[in-house]
């Protein structure tokens, strides 16, 4: 048996239009929506009473997805600690290869984007950034310079 891909990440937020727009923003697409509930959906996670809607977006070279996930029921559980560093154990970060790092972060700010630190040169091949994204992940940028 042999992996065939890693299908999707998924990220559940808040306020699911804000996160299609911040991810948007990025350059991702949106490839659909849907609302998922019922027995399966309940079976699946180990939860009663599923009711979400999703949207999944992807990047534009096609190998890449986001799953954002917005829990109507059972109600969604705030992380602990609700901002966490990046060296908090689990789900680190997602990173993105972009073109232009100070333009996507300037494009990224009116929708709540952070910077964690700043934007610093790693040797003579990238820029890198850390910021908070929706539902207060950290989202990872990088320009190739080199």
């Amino acid at each position: 048996m042999t992996l065939q891909r890693m299908d999707n990440v998924a990220i559940v937020v808040e306020d699911l239009d804000a996160a299609i727009a911040f991810f948007g923003e990025i350059g991702m697409e949106l490839e659909g929506t849907a609302q998922v509930e019922g027995l399966y959906a309940d079976r699946i996670l180990g939860l009663d009473g599923v009711r979400t809607d999703i949207a999944m977006m992807r990047v534009p070279d096609g190998h890449g997805r986001l799953e954002l996930t917005k829990y109507h029921a059972p109600a969604a559980l705030p992380a602990a600690p609700p901002r966490p560093s990046p060296n908090t154990l689990g789900l680190h970060r997602v990173m993105f290869a972009v073109d232009d790092i100070d333009d996507t972060v300037a494009r990224l700010r009116p929708h709540g984007a952070e910077l964690l630190g700043e934007v610093v040169r790693f040797e003579n091949s990238y820029r890198l950034c850390y910021l908070r994204g929706p539902a207060g992940i950290i989202v990872a940028l990088a320009e190739q310079t080199g």
